[in-house]
């Protein structure tokens, strides 16, 4: 009986442990469900941390073809790029301007010694340029940098001491002025051949490098590239005419000062880019490169035989008619630099409304590198190009028309004016277009020899707009570097063309124009 018993209330307890189990259920259901639930969360929040981290790391550490840059996610590298971009530019465009003003106080009443210095400045360009392309090819591409900020620096405050110093009269007499000016034309030319190093090694290969295959971060990083550019033609020349309004003595300190203390930034900050971008290390070079970069001294006729040889592979490249056409529009005094403004003023523009004339046209090129990013990704840089050059063919067309026909000679020069820094859009535009192509088409070997040889040329039509002035040097015979320049912008024109024809087989999707539809960048 008392095992019945038990066995009865074993039986029961067992129930009662049942039913509590049951009445438990849901609750215990709902919350293993919930653990699951906050597990997998947990193993999902991992995986992408881990992600994330491995993007991070890849972003630093692969290299750039394989990985692309996007300006959002290396914002760290954008950014020092941009700082050692914007201080070489600052400074340059700053002496350049102010070279001219320092050289005009102490040579009052001549044009001579100006006109020296400009020439010997652009010549050493055209001459020594493919010069500087090779280097930028064979060597290593952060000590190629250094190189042209250092020596750059060095050659800015070497010109202003020596400015300073006749400004002090300490160099003075015939004789020492002679040797003043020696010195300032010779430096000059080495300042200029180091911009062009630091131009084209930034512009035309590091930017190509950082950027790798996406096309979106280098038309953004291009735009702004462009962009500090344009600032700094703006307002570089503007701070130093002021500054040198009130002294040029405290100009010539000024910018010696500025140059001096932007060198050590300049310095680490690219060097912190190349050290973030792996892929910026360049693969050892061919032996002939080598023997050419490291013993040229040993191998004179080698080295020049390899300049030489540049200029034919430049015109055999299938980037050449873009790049010829944007070295052609070098070819003109239709800009607001001194040809120009020699002219206004002479046709009764006060400096006043000059400086408002150029603000403005400056303006207007700002404006092309956001309008041209924006263009060239909704229908290609091919297409893009002939669209800003067209803009820039009509806006001077009009405005050359309406100078020869108007009888009043402010009505006609204010038509000009008008018309030049509309054209503005259509220059840079075509510059931003025209770049993206030679980034794109241009060997990552060749990059120095095709972009140094393409300023060759840019130096060298530069220097013959300056003929034409000294050939029609009177303001009343201004009309004809006028068309001279106009001709230059429709063959440039007319080249570009036929590089789109060639490269589309056609030129415009005239069914597309007549029914609306959407175009295709091709």
């Amino acid at each position: 009986m008392e095992a019945m018993d038990a066995n009865t209330n074993a039986s029961s307890e067992d129930t009662r442990q049942e039913a509590a189990e049951e009445r438990l259920h849901p609750l215990d259901q709902g919350s293993a469900e919930l653990e699951a639930e906050n597990t997998i969360t947990t193993r999902i929040l991992a995986e992408i941390t881990d992600r994330e981290s491995l993007d991070a790391e890849q972003v630093v550490v692969q290299p750039l073809e394989h990985e692309p840059a996007s300006p959002n996610v290396s914002r760290s590298v954008t950014y020092r790029l941009y700082i050692s971009h914007f201080l070489s530019t600052w400074n340059s465009r700053m002496f350049e301007f102010g070279a001219v003003l320092f050289l005009a106080t102490i040579y009052p009443g001549t044009l001579t010694p100006m006109s020296i210095y400009a020439l010997a400045r652009s010549g050493s360009a055209v001459l020594l340029s493919p010069a500087v392309g090779r280097i930028i090819d064979t060597k290593n591409r952060l000590n190629v940098v250094r190189f042209s900020i250092v020596t750059q620096r060095l050659s800015v405050i070497s010109s202003c001491v020596i400015f300073y110093l006749m400004a002090l009269r300490i160099i003075s007499g015939l004789h020492g002025m002679k040797v003043g000016l020696s010195g300032v034309t010779l430096l000059a030319g080495l300042e200029k051949l180091c911009s062009v190093m630091n131009l084209v090694s930034v512009e035309r290969d590091w930017v190509v490098v950082i950027s790798g295959d996406d096309e979106s971060a280098r038309r953004i990083l291009n735009a702004h590239m462009r962009r500090i550019d344009l600032f700094c033609k703006l307002l570089g020349p503007l701070v130093i005419s002021l500054v040198n309004g009130g002294s040029f003595r405290i100009a010539i300190l000024i910018t010696l000062s500025m140059n001096a203390i932007s060198t050590p930034i300049e310095y680490f900050t690219i060097s912190t880019v190349f050290r973030l971008i792996p892929s910026l290390k360049r693969s050892s070079a061919s032996s002939n490169d080598q023997e050419v970069a490291t013993n040229w001294w040993r191998t004179l006729p080698l080295y020049f035989k390899s300049l030489i040889s540049q200029i034919p592979l430049y015109f055999r490249h299938p980037a050449l008619h873009p790049s010829f056409a944007l070295a052609l529009l070098y070819f003109t005094v239709l800009s607001f630099s001194g040809q120009m403004l020699t002219f206004l003023l002479f046709s009764g523009y006060t400096s006043a409304i000059i400086g408002a004339t150029r603000t403005v046209s400056t303006l207007f090129e700002l404006s092309a590198t956001w309008i041209a990013p924006r263009v060239i990704k909704k229908i290609g840089a091919v297409r893009a190009g002939i669209w800003f050059l067209n803009w820039q063919m009509i806006c001077l067309a009009t405005g050359v028309s309406l100078f020869w026909t108007l009888h009043g000679r402010i009505a006609a020069v204010s038509s000009l004016v008008a018309s030049v820094a509309l054209s503005r859009v259509g220059l840079w535009g075509f510059d931003l277009s025209a770049q993206m192509i030679i980034q794109e088409q241009v060997e990552d070997n060749q990059r120095g020899a095709f972009s140094s040889t393409e300023a060759l040329f840019q130096n060298l039509f530069e220097l013959l707009s300056y003929v034409s002035t000294l050939i029609f040097s009177r303001p009343d015979q201004f009309k004809w570097p006028v068309i001279i320049s106009t001709i230059a912008v429709y063959m440039a024109g007319g080249l570009y063309t036929f590089y789109v024809r060639k490269r589309r087989g056609h030129l415009f999707h005239l069914d597309n124009l007549m029914k609306g539809k959407e175009w295709h960048s091709t």
